[in-house]
């Protein structure tokens, strides 16, 4: 509801233009009444409590009264609305009237909202004035949507809009009922099916011919938005044991939603496959790591993952998985050229999940597991090279194309804007850390956990770390002795430094403090809020001492990318290119490229010229200032004469 709307109203408004449109009887809006006498709620979200229409139907009748278009909570929930947008209406405007900013058009200086009152021309109003908007453009949406987008927009809570899902909640805790009572060790299951002298795909006690739908399956069920949070944390517990591999499955979750959002999966296609990403290696987590990959190369770990590829899906039996889920985990070891198992599926035949799975889960074991069959620990490009070796016979070629400009395209714009931050979290208890760990990961940081001081300290000595969230009790040194200890050194004089503990002395925080801490937070503390303050701390750091350099190859991302990344980002700095015996530059000032030297050439010649390259390495500078300025065209019409020139072949 807005600051000058008053509840009796609004509801009789909006249970009027229900009514006529017949979306509710009068019978429907008399209980609807009723039960709103002893709630705030407003009459949209009862009607939708009460099952009486959907929200889709809703919002489509509202919207044409109110000659708007609508925002489904869906589409809300999943919007990424930048920092500078959401600055426009302070966190407390937003909440006393109910409305949350989804986009601004700068050259117009228009300012889009969602509302659940559109036509209140008292709170647009207030909304122009405060933002400095030219004009105030709302769309509709659920006054719970618009709550939930506040609370998660602003602060940061990634559980708001599945609080508005009640069912989620009794579906995923059916499931972890399931998994309780059918949970056996790796040994006896094992051994079980070693027993059973075949191979025996069996879902909810029935063998299943291929390419029938699986018993259990269903086309709803624990895949949505609030089950898969639970499944990310349930998941990341069970794999603190795993020392190489903590975290597996919820990057593998976290890369198969880039992938699949990519390629426009529909949502229930998009939540199934997230979902076997999280449960793919439940039940397997033994002395092998079972990848489509080393399966392909070791005889060992084939054997293993044949007596163990329906684990996953024993377990959660009961757990009414969407068959997409179920397919994606059993036919994760096919290969694309029909060799592998369990049906010799081949091609397009085996399904996208597990194609895309296969891929995926080979890509964090390279990445993360020193026990890889590389036997170290890959960086990106390496490791999507190792996939595109086996493009074709292991994995799809395409989907390893698309992964890699995924992956390698998102690493490098985050690190062009300067988005990702390195922090080391350090802490003895594994699980205390798991739930800040997958909160920080989500907010763009890339972590690290080190267990002792002595092990943080090597961490600390060979690697980048932009941050450091520390416990004070550590098995053998203290937490604050470790921080003198980094002070001494070279590289911990000025490191960012917030103290996390549950020793909330006085003397201890004064200790930390004299040591140049920049916080001292007690547990618990709010997950979500002091993953927030601690990224705004960096970013703040940042802007005062400057963002750091950025290097790369351009086999990464290509140079017109690159111009497009720092154009949007309105970056400023000098742009090192060097092929071979040959280097260049080009000058970049708030997102405008001034200047390019190429050779002899300069200017835009120099820029074109660049541009036809396809190999090579990239230097960001962000502290250069450009003196002059050479091209004077927009970065819009510099890249679409590139683009002739290139088809042209000039």
């Amino acid at each position: 509801m807005s600051a000058t709307t008053s509840p009796l109203a609004s509801n009789k408004k909006t249970g009027g233009i229900l009514l006529a449109a017949k979306v509710i009887s009068p019978e429907d809006y008399e209980k609807v009444l009723k039960e709103l006498e002893n709630t705030p709620d407003r009459i949209e979200d009862m009607v939708l409590v009460l099952g009486m229409t959907t929200e889709a139907e809703l919002l489509r009748v509202l919207a044409a009264h109110h000659q708007t278009r609508f925002v489904s909570s869906d589409k809300l929930a999943k919007a990424e609305i930048t920092r500078a947008t959401l600055e426009l209406i302070p966190r407390r405007v937003a909440e006393t009237f109910g409305v949350f900013p989804v986009m601004f058009d700068a050259a117009n200086n228009v300012l889009s909202v969602v509302t659940a009152d559109p036509d209140d021309k008292g709170t647009l109003k207030e909304i122009q004035h405060v933002s400095g908007a030219k004009d105030v453009k709302p769309f509709i949406a659920r006054p719970a949507a618009v709550r939930a987008a506040i609370a998660k927009g602003y602060g940061g809570d990634i559980h708001a809009f599945a609080l508005l899902d009640r069912v989620a909640h009794e579906q995923f805790q059916s499931m972890l009922n399931v998994y309780e009572r059918n949970l056996v060790s790796d040994v006896s299951l094992t051994n079980s099916l070693s027993q059973e002298g075949k191979r025996e795909r069996v879902v909810s006690g029935e063998s299943l011919e291929k390419g029938h739908t699986r018993a259990g399956a269903t086309t709803a069920g624990a895949s949505n938005d609030a089950a898969l949070e639970l499944l990310n944390v349930m998941v990341s517990l069970l794999e603190n044991t795993r020392p190489d591999l903590r975290g597996h499955s919820a990057l593998v979750a976290r890369l198969m939603r880039r992938v699949v959002e990519r390629i426009n999966l529909p949502p229930a296609t998009i939540n199934a496959c997230v979902a076997a990403a999280y449960l793919h290696d439940v039940g397997k987590m033994g002395h092998f790591h079972l990848t489509a990959l080393n399966c392909s190369e070791y005889d060992g770990h084939k054997t293993a993952a044949q007596k163990a590829s329906t684990t996953p899906i024993r377990l959660l039996e009961g757990a009414r998985l969407l068959s997409d889920t179920i397919e994606a985990v059993l036919h994760m070891y096919e290969r694309y050229d029909g060799k592998g198992f369990p049906d010799g599926m081949s091609g397009k035949e085996i399904p996208i999940g597990a194609r895309i799975l296969a891929a995926l889960d080979t890509y964090a074991d390279l990445t993360q597991n020193p026990r890889n069959p590389y036997r170290k620990t890959l960086g990106p490009a390496e490791a999507c090279a190792v996939l595109a070796e086996y493009k074709g016979t292991i994995f799809d070629p395409h989907l390893v194309d698309l992964f890699k400009s995924v992956v390698l395209g998102d690493d490098v714009r985050a690190r062009l804007l300067s988005t990702r931050y390195a922090a080391l979290l350090v802490d003895s208890d594994p699980e205390e850390t798991t739930v800040l760990e997958l909160r920080m990961i989500e907010q763009g940081f890339e972590v690290k956990t080190a267990r002792s001081a002595e092990q943080a300290l090597m961490i600390l000595g060979s690697e980048e770390i932009d941050l450091v969230l520390s416990e004070l009790d550590l098995p053998q040194a203290d937490g604050l002795t470790l921080l003198a200890e980094a002070r001494k050194q070279k590289w911990g004089k000025d490191m960012p430094w917030v103290i996390h503990t549950r020793r909330q002395g006085k003397s201890d925080a004064q200790k930390a403090f004299d040591l140049g801490v920049l916080d001292f937070v007690a547990k618990p503390a709010p997950t979500d809020v002091l993953v927030h303050k601690l990224k705004a701390m960096l970013d703040q750091r940042t802007k005062q001492r400057g963002a750091r350099g950025v290097s790369g190859s351009l086999r990464e991302m290509s140079l017109p990318d690159m111009i497009q990344v720092l154009f949007h980002g309105r970056k400023t700095g000098n742009l090192k290119i060097r092929n071979g015996p040959d280097a260049g530059e080009i000058h970049i000032d708030n997102g405008s490229v001034v200047n390019a030297l190429w050779g002899s050439l300069r200017g835009e010649e120099a820029f074109y010229a660049m541009l036809k390259l396809d190999d090579g390495e990239f230097g960001l500078d962000p502290q250069f200032k450009p003196q002059s300025r050479v091209i004077n065209q927009s970065c819009e019409a510099l890249l679409l004469e590139g683009m002739r020139r290139l088809d042209e072949k000039i």
